[in-house]
Formats: C-alpha cells, structure tokens, sequence
C-alpha cells in the first residue's frame, strides 16, 4: 500500500509494521482492530462490530487482542530501524482509538528484538494437550521478565490443588455456556469449514474434532512437574465434523499452567495484558513452545472474581493459559491490509 506524503523509506517501515499488526492474535482470531496511517503515526481502532456480544460484552478480549497488536507494531518498527513512539488511549473522546504508534528515531534492533520480530508470522495458537518434553525453567523465568515490563504479571501455577481448581472452574464455565444456545452460536460463528476462503476465524485444521481433555501428566523434570487435570477446549466442532482427529498418544501433557494477571481492570491494563502476551507468546514461540488459551471462566463474572479473590491475591486475572511443545502444526489465516487500514 502506498502512504502518501512519506519517503520511500518511510512508506515501506510503515508497511511492515502493519503487515505484522494483522498477525497478532485475537479472540477466535476475530481480528478486532483497524489501523489509520496520518503522516509517520499509525493509529490502532477497535473494530466494536468485531466484538464478541455474549462472550466479551464488556469488550476486555478485544483490548487484549488490540494490545497484541500494538505490541506487534512496536516490535516490527524496533526492527526496522525506527523507536515507536507509543501513546495510550490517546484521545478519551474518542473511545475505538486505542493507541497511536509513531515512527521514531533511528535505532539499531537487538537480537532480542530481532528474535521476536521473526516470530510474529510463525507463532500459532494451540488447541489441545501437548507432548511429554518439558518447558525449561529458565523460558518460564524470562516469561515472568517479560510481562513485567509490559505491566503485567506471569504466573506459573506448580499447585496441584490449584491447577485441579482452574481445570475444574474452566470445565464448570464451558459447560455451562455449551448450555447457552445463543452463546454456543457465536462460538461457532467463527468456526471456518474445512476450504473455507475467509479471513478470519478458526481454521478447521487448528482444532479437534471433539473438544479433547488435556488428560494430562507432566514428565518429571518439568517446570513445574503438573498433575493430571482437565482443561476444557472450546467446541468449535460443534454440530459438524469438522476439526483435526488429534493423536492422544502424542498430545496427553498439560504443560505449564499460567495465569496473566494486571494490579487494576481498566481499558489501559487490558491492552497492558495483550502487550504482555504477546511479549511472552512471541519468546515462547521461538522457543518452540505453543500456548492454549482457557478463558471461559474469566468470561463469567463471579468465576473470574472468585479466581481474582482466592488464586490471584486480588490481582485481576485477565488470561488463563497453558504452554507447552505441541505435535502437530497448524496454519494461520489473516484478513488482507486492505480491509484493516482505513483511505
């Protein structure tokens, strides 16, 4: 796409900071932002009629999912050369406009930076149980480094009663909502047939065919060693019999249980916690780790205050995950820049 009014330079800096905002991920990669380019400043916009009206009402997945891709941008800019400038919930007048990015002065990119950079088109996210090699201590430690700087916390759950806890709260909040028939229709909205051509949603190939039971028993010598539990996986299959036939005999351990948690529940903490994880995701990714994600119970109100008052010291819970070294390979799908950038 061309900007007008920028150098050739600048126009193709510009360009790859937003061909990497695309790639961040989202809530059933629902895709929910667009972006605006005035001059050097890229502005990030909430798309709300992307929003998830049951699921998300109060739109905090949204945030986190435009935080993700804020963060892609600062990272693609780093990249190429230019320090983003990066303004928060710039104008309270206007509510969809989430953030600013603006190219900066020119930086040389570490490899910290380059690392991350090189991920943000290969990193997918996992929807079933992972193999039995475990996740070092040492990527765990640098996960907790990570969102800190993000203005976020990353905590791994060693518990056993405490990981039997969030599998059974996350198993009560997927049955019950499996129960709400308008409920499991937007869920299944965003279900992609197998050939399908769209966009956005979720691959048929990115799931299972019946939401499989992370069965699970950590290897020793994991971090932390994990007892059997049970996270429920949402039934994108349901009704149809779509999905992956997933090799339980490859794909049984839990991995490391995390919760992603922020000190307030402001519309500026979630796009912390999307910026926090995608910092993490991205590391973990270049790792080889893959990241599952369980946020039914923090889609419920009293689940997600029972968890803030009894497992998170009062820290708001903003995602609940799993990492781990997944089998299989999916691919991801994204809409073209031209439906997410603004004339």
């Amino acid at each position: 796409m061309a900007i007008r009014g920028l150098t050739w330079e600048n126009d193709m800096t510009i360009d790859i900071a937003l061909e990497a905002a695309r790639w961040a991920p989202s809530v059933h990669n629902t895709q929910p932002w667009t972006f605006a380019v005035t001059g050097q400043e890229i502005a990030v916009r909430a798309s709300t009629d992307r929003k998830l009206a049951l699921e998300d009402p109060g739109g905090r997945e949204m945030l986190i999912s435009c935080g993700a891709a804020v963060f892609n941008l600062r990272t693609a800019l780093r990249q190429a050369g230019r320090e983003p400038i990066v303004r928060i919930l710039p104008d309270p007048d206007r509510p969809s406009l989430l953030a600013t990015v603006r190219l900066g002065e020119a930086v040389e990119p570490d490899e910290h930076t380059s690392m991350l950079a090189g991920q943000i088109e290969v990193r997918r996210t996992h929807r079933a149980g992972f193999t039995e090699t475990p996740v070092p201590e040492r990527l765990v430690a640098q996960w907790q480094r990570e969102a800190a700087t993000e203005g976020a916390t990353f905590t791994p759950v060693g518990a056993p009663a405490a990981v039997r806890a969030l599998a059974a709260l996350t198993e009560a909040a997927q049955a019950v909502q499996s129960q709400d028939w308008p409920f499991t229709l937007e869920v299944m909205r965003w279900a992609r047939p197998p050939g399908s051509t769209r966009g956005d949603g979720v691959p048929a190939d990115s799931y299972p065919k019946r939401p499989a039971d992370a069965d699970l028993e950590q290897p020793t010598g994991a971090y932390p060693e994990q007892p059997s539990g049970e996270f429920a996986q949402r039934d994108f299959a349901h009704q149809h019999p779509w999905g992956t036939d997933t090799d339980q005999s490859m794909s049984r351990a839990t991995g490391v249980v995390a919760l992603l948690t922020t000190r307030e529940d402001t519309r500026e903490a979630w796009l912390a916690a999307g910026q926090a994880l995608q910092h993490v995701l991205l590391h973990a990714s270049a790792h080889g780790v893959s990241a599952a994600f369980h946020t039914q119970a923090l889609e419920e109100p009293h689940l997600r205050d029972f968890l803030r008052q009894r497992m998170c010291a009062g820290a708001y819970p903003q995602m609940l995950m799993r990492l781990g070294i997944a089998a299989d390979e999916s691919h991801g799908v994204r809409r073209p820049l031209t439906d997410l950038t603004d004339p």
